[in-house]
Formats: C-alpha cells, structure tokens, sequence
C-alpha cells in the first residue's frame, strides 16, 4: 500500500487498528484547528498493562506496513500505562482505563472536533482486518 495518506485518513487507520485489537473508548479529536501540536489525537483505552502495550505493538506495526511509517518519537510512563505514539501529524495516546480518567484529555481539548465512530470507520475500511 501507498505512504502518500492524509493526516485525517492516517488517524482513521489507526483507530480502526485499535479497534480490530479490542481497544475500548476510541476517540478521534481534530486539534489542528487549536493547536500546533498535531493535527489529530487518536485516543484509545486498554483494560489492563499487557493489551497498552500490546495496542502500541499493533500501531506500530500495520502503520509501518500499511505506509512505510515509524514514529517520530514515543513515550511510556514507568508502569506502561500511558504509551504514546508521536507521528507527527497524529499523535496516538493508549491509556490504561485509570489513566484515562485521571487525565481527562478529551476534556481538556474541548475545543477540537470529534470525528464520529460512523466516520473513522468508513475513512479506513479498506484497512480493517475484519471490516
């Protein structure tokens, strides 16, 4: 497959990578309109340390294949809870259920725009495993 995908298609794979591994709470948050940081968050929840870093594993892994991509940078606290996966113009936050909670990220970038589940999943159908 190609590595020529827009920010806004790129986010949709990922989401639905998480997806097909059973990732719970998948939120998609257009931030380019507020921020420099990126143009989109993915934000996925695990329920327990070993599916964080298995989610992680899976970004990493089909955006490498998918599009020749790696990411820029990536993170973890100590306790592998919070992994994030900066690729620039998307950054993937993979959190623990707690973690979710305690950070609240959606909240604090209640400006952006949220991208419907509806909307993520038709983008990247062509990507899903199971579609």
């Amino acid at each position: 497959m190609t590595n020529d995908i827009d920010s806004h298609k790129f986010a949709c794979v990922i989401a639905r990578t998480l997806d097909d591994k059973l990732g719970k709470d998948i939120a998609i948050l257009n931030i380019g309109h507020v921020s420099s940081l990126a143009d989109y968050f993915v934000i996925v929840t695990g329920d327990s340390t070993p599916q964080v870093k298995a989610l992680m594993e899976a970004v990493k892994e089909r955006m490498k294949t998918f599009f020749n991509r790696m990411p820029l940078r990536m993170e973890n606290d100590a306790k592998n809870r919070w992994n994030l996966l900066d690729y620039g113009d998307v950054v993937v936050h993979i959190l623990h259920k707690e973690e979710r909670q305690t950070y609240a990220i959606e909240k604090f970038w209640s400006n952006a725009f949220s991208i419907s589940e509806e909307e993520w999943k038709e983008t990247s159908k062509e990507y899903g495993t199971y579609n």
